[in-house]
């Protein structure tokens, strides 16, 4: 089965949110073929791509970082056509219709089809008037009427940028996703374009997997920029309308979706998707980078809470540290081991300096040099060179955030066997399932209360730690997010959107085809009906 595999910054990328878990799958679905469509953010993410496996036949690169002219230049009857698509695209962003902007959508992609790129007429003073015009119609918000010539040129700058997907020529010949079997969207937004694409023109089946809903990234990520000095508020709501609508259509027109959990399954179908095309597939991790602490006897240092993960204002390490002092004033004798494996510069040194307030430096005695009860420390270094021996170290693992969508860092406790202390946010009560203490989020009284329940009750805590180590190994292993997948890729191929009229599901079984480029044309046919003549 010939799979197009669409990612945004991501795999085959060394960096990136889909690369793991895409790379997981590819490898654990040796018996597919497997070819990728990467959508690149940087140039120096390009540089550096992990090693593929032999049934990854091919890799197309398209960067959405640099300027995409391609020097083509419109007619005046392709111009009024692209005007009459554009005008319906902005007008479904402004006025939030989904008609128009999915109609708009198409018709500037048949229109790229034809004639070329789009870089040119995007970025066209008629372009500009077009928007100015829809940002001024009855139905727009009163921010984006309040919209300025600079918000104007800045919105179409940046669509330009994202609707980069028309224009590719992915689509059209032998070997591009048009031909593919099934067309798989690592993630939404963006990404899934040419799957919609692929679908509308090619009829080939679009499943859509989301671990992190790309629309609440995006509102997310509004919030931090309205505290920059350049904010402007009209260009936000431009592009948070942009957002909805693409989702909207991607939910509408994806022949199946992939939520990570359940928090991101509820987005989806606020957004529209009918539950008949959900389903949901936890990531895959790799239980044996744990076990040797999961299945240890040793439940780590009784007397310490770890914490583990990226230090940045979501995971409210604030709060984390005033429930500590709480936690000290009931159990003088607890540590607090606080792990990063990425850090915020600005953020982490606002930790510090209150940890360095709450705890001042104690001694034993006069001529004994003091310690903190809180320690910063990185993955990689000699006290904890992996994430296993992190979550090692003690016998309670804390996750404060109050912004989470798939908690890693949780399910890797879990791995190890360790009972977890949560705040109650994104999926956290679906991946604990009972086999953890969860709290409010910003309530630090609550935090230090259950972190105290378990250090007072070392028993507990190791039946927590177990029975959270059992459902870890049951939900969230590569093997089952692997057969997860290759369950649904026949499925969709069964379902057959983009099989021709009369053709038999499985005529061409994928054992009858081996990938390469010397594979015999014979293989590819259809096997005869044994009723007719050939057959006998």
């Amino acid at each position: 089965m010939r799979i197009g595999l669409v990612t945004e910054g991501g795999y085959p990328y060394a960096t990136g949110e889909a690369r793991l878990w895409c790379d997981r799958l590819v490898r654990g679905l040796p018996q597919h073929e497997f070819e990728l469509y990467a959508l690149s953010r940087t140039a120096e993410q390009e540089r550096a791509r992990v090693p593929l496996p032999e049934h990854v036949t091919s890799v197309r690169t398209a960067p959405l970082w640099a300027p995409a002219d391609d020097g083509r230049s419109y007619s005046r009857r392709e111009r009024r056509r692209f005007g009459e698509c554009f005008r319906e695209l902005v007008q479904g962003i402004c006025a939030g219709a989904p008609d128009p902007f999915a109609s708009g959508l198409y018709g500037l992609a048949e229109l790229a089809r034809e004639q070329g790129g789009l870089y040119a007429a995007l970025r066209s003073e008629s372009a500009v008037r077009a928007l100015e015009s829809a940002c001024r119609a009855p139905g727009a918000s009163g921010t984006v009427r309040a919209a300025q010539v600079t918000d104007l040129l800045e919105f179409v700058d940046e669509l330009e940028r994202l609707l980069r997907p028309l224009s590719l020529d992915w689509y059209e010949d032998p070997g591009g996703l048009g031909a593919a079997a099934i067309c798989h969207a690592a993630a939404g937004g963006v990404a899934a374009i040419p799957g919609l694409l692929a679908k509308r023109f090619c009829g080939v089946p679009l499943l859509v997997t989301e671990y992190g809903v790309q629309l609440r990234a995006h509102y997310l990520a509004q919030l931090d920029a309205r505290r920059e000095p350049a904010d402007r508020p009209a260009v936000r709501a431009l592009l948070a309308a942009f957002h909805l609508r693409l989702a909207v259509e991607i939910y509408a027109r994806a022949d199946f979706l992939t939520p990570g959990n359940a928090h991101a399954r509820r987005w989806q179908e606020k957004c529209g998707a009918t539950r008949e095309r959900l389903r949901t597939v936890y990531p895959g991790m790799e239980a044996d980078r744990f076990a040797s602490v999961g299945e240890a006897a040793d439940c780590g240092d009784p007397d310490t809470l770890v914490w583990v993960g990226r230090i940045e204002p979501a995971k409210d390490l604030i709060a984390l540290l005033h429930a500590f002092a709480e936690v000290r004033r009931a159990a003088p004798d607890t540590r607090l081991r606080i792990f990063a494996t990425a850090a915020a510069p600005g953020y982490l040194a606002d930790c510090r300096s209150l940890a360095a307030q709450l705890f001042p430096d104690e001694a034993a005695d006069a001529v004994t040099a003091g310690e903190n009860p809180v320690t910063f420390e990185e993955i990689g270094g000699p006290d904890a060179p992996s994430p296993a021996e992190a979550y090692g170290a003690g016998r309670v693992v804390v996750l404060s955030s109050v912004i989470e969508g798939f908690p890693v860092t949780l399910a890797e406790a879990m791995f190890c066997g360790r009972a977890t202390v949560s705040t109650d946010v994104g999926a956290v009560f679906e991946v604990i399932g009972g086999t953890g203490l969860v709290v409010p989020p910003r309530n630090p009284r609550a935090l230090a209360d259950a972190c105290l329940s378990l250090l007072r009750d070392p028993e507990r805590a190791q039946r927590l730690g177990a029975a959270a180590r059992a459902r870890a190994v049951e939900l969230f292993t590569v093997e089952q997010n692997v057969a997860a997948f290759q369950e649904i890729y026949l499925r969709l191929l069964a379902k057959g959107s983009a099989r021709p009229a009369g053709e038999v599901p499985f005529a061409r079984p994928p054992e009858a085809h081996v990938p390469g480029h010397w594979t015999s044309p014979t293989w590819a046919e259809p096997f005869p009906d044994p009723s007719s003549e050939a057959a006998v």
